[in-house]
């Protein structure tokens, strides 16, 4: 069995080399699950989509239901099993990593379960604005060691313009696999791979009309109270080309830094970079820099707390497509 996370990396050097030398001991079970889902999907898989798919895959161990060391429960069905001993095997898995908060904006390589809605107002660089109501934000659940799997609530729009536009976003998909990770006590330091999808799904003035895939490898490192989550994504068209007057794909690279106070408090900046190599964008170059304050994990009952925070994204580059963007975010971790 593979071995990962901090139970490999607290060892010596040599653990290390045994794992990646492992990796090509699944290749011939990666291959088939990347052909599943180039037919689940109906369209081609991009080249860069093909490639996150694939580290995925060979990155996968076997089972690790006799790595979980969970006080579990067991009525003789595996069924009635899993969903029994569902929040022991989750507090396991999230033990074996850091315990920062999700950003504001950049989704954070950590593996959460939380129900999350976000709410934006954003003034654009023609001054009409657009007012957001669920952000594409949603559930986000662990089904099993070591992966998260969000499914996003399409987010209500309202276009302050004249004509007066709104309807539903596109619906969005995530899935988060985590590779290596030491809690606080083995390194303080994570690395996840994801692979979005959003399906156009929305109404006529606010869908994308078309596929979208973003593979992303997303990082983070602590110490003591601060810490660093980045992520770096390209987004690519499901149709393999993008027409002159569509958004276009785009290079999007998200990094924030964060400083734990009073053990609720958690002051961060983030840098949102996003680059358009075609489409109605392309050339172009936006970085948004988006000063925040979350505050959480304040418990409830159990595992159930609650965590918002508040922050406003503004332009430091030329020619951005917004003039100014607040958001608020609340979540029901679980």
């Amino acid at each position: 069995m593979i071995k990962r996370d901090q139970r490999v990396l607290s060892g010596s050097p040599k653990s290390l080399d045994a794992m990646f030398h492992t990796h090509s001991d699944v290749t011939s079970t990666a291959l088939p699950d990347l052909r599943r889902f180039v037919r689940f999907t109906g369209s081609p898989v991009t080249i860069a989509g093909a490639i996150a798919i694939l580290f995925l895959a060979f990155s996968a161990p076997a089972s690790r239901a006799d790595d979980l060391q969970t006080a579990s429960q067991s009525t003789g069905n595996p069924f009635a099993d899993y969903f029994l001993n569902w929040f022991p095997r989750v507090s396991q898995i999230q033990s074996e990593q850091p315990h920062w908060i999700t950003p504001l904006v950049t989704v954070t390589p950590r593996l959460e379960e939380e129900y999350r809605y976000d709410q934006s107002w954003t003034t654009k660089e023609n001054h009409s604005s657009v007012d957001n109501y669920g952000y594409n934000k949603g559930l986000e659940f662990i089904p099993f060691d070591p992966v998260e799997i969000i499914i996003g609530v399409p987010g209500y729009e309202e276009q302050n313009r004249d004509p007066h536009q709104f309807g539903w976003a596109d619906e969005t998909f995530l899935v988060k696999y985590r590779i290596l990770s030491g809690n606080e006590e083995n390194g303080n330091y994570i690395l996840t791979a994801f692979m979005g999808l959003s399906v156009p799904s929305g109404s006529d003035d606010f869908s994308s009309h078309n596929y979208e895939y973003t593979p992303t490898i997303a990082a983070g490192k602590g110490w003591g109270n601060f810490d660093i989550q980045s992520t770096l994504g390209f987004t690519v068209w499901g149709n393999g080309f993008v027409h002159t007057d569509d958004p276009g794909n785009s290079l999007v690279s998200n990094t924030t830094f964060q400083y734990r106070v009073a053990k609720y408090f958690w002051p961060e900046v983030e840098a949102n970079y996003t680059y358009w190599p075609s489409g109605a964008n392309e050339g172009r170059n936006q970085l948004l820099v988006t000063p925040g304050l979350m505050i959480g994990r304040i418990p409830i009952h159990d595992r159930v707390g609650i965590t918002f925070g508040l922050g406003c994204q503004f332009p430091v580059t030329d020619h951005a497509t917004i003039h100014r963007n607040i958001i608020l975010s609340g979540r029901i971790p679980f």
